[in-house]
């Protein structure tokens, strides 16, 4: 090995040294000038993680040019392949054809904005998680499970996303409670609506006219008549998508042991089973 490729070989290390570092360096700026200042200026995270997961792609682009202009071997073999630009378009526009959708798809997703970081988002499958990061090629989701789903940015633009954080935090949560027939409808509901009522976290989403006429802030109406129940449903309010699950679970059960303390009973499915022995008797 010669002088001069020990040369290149110490150049494009160093090259690459430095392009890490001041990656490094500069992802660490702006994530703390995101965790700092984002909400101190009333800005929008989202804009700034995506500039900070752009800085890596942009200086080992800029590290690799460099490597390729100093190196005269490698700048003719760039010469060479410039030369045969036909099969390399072609080769490269199929190889790369999902890559730059995806980071159009990630520029669309920072311009229109349809989630953010932060956001709780889900989609038509059932997944749902947090928004946590936006980055070039792809979107990472925490779910409840705290596991990361990695969805590329051309797919979950396709995607149809039920946004819980887009205009307005508030969610109606609806419940459904099951009694018997022989069970009293109004009591029910009177102890559905006292438990939501006194829930630390419901909000009072009435207007003015509502408050006036005294009406009740959580509505509560029969839905079905099943064929072993009576099926009530409570529209209750609340901020965000997790409270809304912990008051679904805090009044199942609060309104289970209510049930029980009064004498409403919640049914379960009765079944006639017939003994084919029996119908030969002609019993």
């Amino acid at each position: 090995m010669n002088k001069e490729t020990i040369n290149y070989i110490i150049l494009i290390g160093i090259t690459l040294s430095i392009a890490i570092i001041v990656t490094l360096i500069l992802r660490k700026i702006l994530s703390i000038f995101i965790s700092k200042y984002a909400k101190k200026l009333k800005t929008d995270p989202t804009n700034f993680s995506f500039i900070k997961n752009s800085v890596g792609f942009l200086i080992y682009t800029a590290a690799i040019i460099f490597i390729f202009y100093k190196i005269p071997y490698l700048k003719s073999l760039g010469t060479a392949l410039l030369a045969s630009a036909g099969i390399l378009t072609v080769i490269v526009g199929f190889a790369s054809q999902k890559a730059f959708s995806n980071i159009i798809s990630g520029i669309f997703i920072l311009v229109f904005k349809p989630f953010k970081i932060s956001d709780i988002i889900e989609f038509k499958d059932g997944q749902k998680g947090v928004v946590e990061e936006i980055t070039l090629r792809h979107t990472i989701i925490r779910d409840y499970e705290n596991r990361r789903i990695v969805m590329p940015n051309s797919n979950i633009s396709e995607e149809t996303i039920i946004n819980s954080c887009l205009t307005d935090e508030k969610i109606r949560k609806h419940i459904v409670f099951s009694i018997s027939y022989d069970s009293d409808i109004d009591k029910a509901i009177e102890i559905i609506r006292d438990e939501a009522q006194n829930h630390p976290l419901i909000i009072d989403s009435r207007t003015k006219h509502e408050k006036a006429i005294n009406e009740p802030f959580v509505i509560i109406r029969v839905i079905s008549l099943s064929d072993f129940s009576v099926d009530l449903k409570a529209y209750v309010w609340t901020n965000g998508n997790d409270n809304a699950f912990v008051i679904k679970c805090d009044l199942l059960k609060s309104v289970k042991q209510r049930f029980d303390k009064e004498g409403i009973e919640i049914p379960f499915p009765h079944r006639t089973i017939v003994y084919k022995k029996d119908l030969k008797n002609g019993r």
